[in-house]
């Protein structure tokens, strides 16, 4: 058993190469000296360890930093931007609705066909249409047709502005700035919408069965028997036969409105309240163009302008001859006062 042992420790104090050295420097000399290259430099921390730790503190202190003014600015600009958006939509809308508004305006100018039928007459018709408005209906028991169209309306309307311009005219009235033109046109438009606009509030709280287009109509062709009463009683200067025409013209042309009226509306008290108004506002309005609209454009002009009232003008007048004898003769001096008022007169 020792004999085996031996060469095991023999090999441990001399035979094993790797051990050699170590054992012999410990026996030697009692020091030891370790090669540092064979150490890990990342096995402990150093001085630049710390200082790239220090460094890299700093760095994400300073991007915290940085990040938090970045948020507060994106507040900030985030409020403005916001502003600054809200009223580049309120400005948007509003130039929006302004550029629908336009254009719906613009179309409805242009759109000739919003118009077209209540103009879209043959000539024929608004002839047969000026004849009936001079026959009066019989048959009130069931409503009478009434025309939907605005032409013969209007041209009877600029045809009465004619004739009182014709009649002004014959009558020595003095036109000054268009004022008689303006005058005219004011009063038969007038009349034509400010009647037919009353007569249609009375139709509605005698609730009859008439439209405003119907009104405008109806009232429109009533007009053809004052042309025609105007037309030559303007001409033919005579009271007589103005009243003869008043009675006959305008009293068929008024019945017959009357007649459609009636036709319309259900109520005996109804029916007198509303062709009573329609039939005394048509009649006295013709008696008001006949007589006193001449007199009411005088007043007008005079009361815008002054009355018409011309120049005085100065009259030489004789010398009376009381002079005594000693001094120039009385025809002479007669003769020199009237030169001077002459060339005055002149200037």
């Amino acid at each position: 058993m020792a004999t085996p042992a031996a060469p095991t420790g023999g090999a441990r104090n001399g035979a094993g190469p790797e051990w050699g050295g170590f054992e012999e420097n410990i026996q030697g000399g009692g020091s030891a000296v370790i090669d540092m290259e064979n150490m890990d430099d990342t096995s402990g921390s150093s001085f630049e360890d710390m200082g790239e730790l220090h460094q890299r503190l700093r760095e994400e202190e300073v991007d915290a930093d940085a990040a938090a003014a970045e948020e507060e600015d994106g507040e900030f600009l985030g409020m403005k931007g916001f502003k600054g958006q809200l009223s580049r939509q309120v400005a948007d809308q509003m130039w929006q609705a302004g550029k629908r508004q336009a254009s719906r305006a613009f179309s409805l100018y242009a759109n000739i066909d919003i118009l077209r039928p209540y103009f879209d007459v043959e000539p024929a018709q608004v002839r047969s249409r000026l004849l009936e408005s001079m026959i009066p209906i019989k048959m009130v028991n069931f409503p009478q047709k009434i025309a939907g169209e605005l032409y013969g309306p209007l041209m009877l309307v600029f045809t009465l502005v004619a004739i009182l311009l014709h009649g002004m005219k014959t009558s020595d009235t003095i036109i000054r700035e268009g004022t008689l033109m303006g005058t005219a046109i004011g009063t038969c438009f007038g009349y034509w919408l400010g009647v037919s606009s009353f007569i249609y509030f009375l139709a509605y709280l005698c609730n009859a069965q008439i439209t405003m287009l119907q009104m405008l109509a109806l009232l429109g062709y009533g007009l053809f028997g004052h042309c025609i009463v105007l037309f030559i009683t303007y001409n033919i200067h005579l009271h007589a036969l103005f009243y003869l025409f008043w009675l006959l013209v305008g009293g068929l042309s008024t019945l017959r409105m009357v007649a459609v009226l009636v036709s319309r509306t259900v109520g005996p008290t109804q029916r007198l309240l509303l062709c009573g108004t329609l039939a005394t506002l048509h009649m006295l309005f013709l008696l008001y163009l006949h007589f006193a609209y001449h007199k009411v454009v005088e007043g007008i002009l005079d009361t815008l302008e002054g009355p018409n009232i011309p120049p005085m003008q100065r009259v030489p007048r004789d010398i009376p001859a009381v002079l005594p004898a000693a001094r120039l003769p009385t025809t002479v001096l007669n003769a020199t006062a009237k030169a001077v008022a002459v060339t005055l007169q002149s200037h």
